[in-house]
């Protein structure tokens, strides 16, 4: 099943790395596309939408709509993360 899930915070090349990681580790995902511009990720999984979701929203990348100052915080901490493990 492919999800579309619109998302806040997704800022460079860091935040799109710790966001396939964390999918990645969903045993049910085969492929992620994520476009930067619009914020959109692209999730080929058979894993239930809402707990990719709850995942995207754990890393500081919540649904378009759904921001707060601590989704923002969490995003950067992510961003940081994915832009060492480049």
């Amino acid at each position: 099943m492919i999800h579309i899930i619109e998302v806040e915070n997704i800022k460079c090349g860091g935040c799109m790395n710790s966001i396939k990681t964390a999918l990645q580790k969903t045993e049910t995902v085969t492929d992620i596309k994520i476009d930067k511009n619009t914020e959109t990720i692209t999730i080929n999984a058979a894993s239930e939408r809402e707990l990719l979701v709850k995942i995207l929203s754990k890393l500081g990348y919540p649904e378009k709509g759904h921001n707060s100052i601590l989704h923002k915080g969490k995003s950067f901490v992510s961003c940081a993360i994915g832009n060492l493990s480049k």
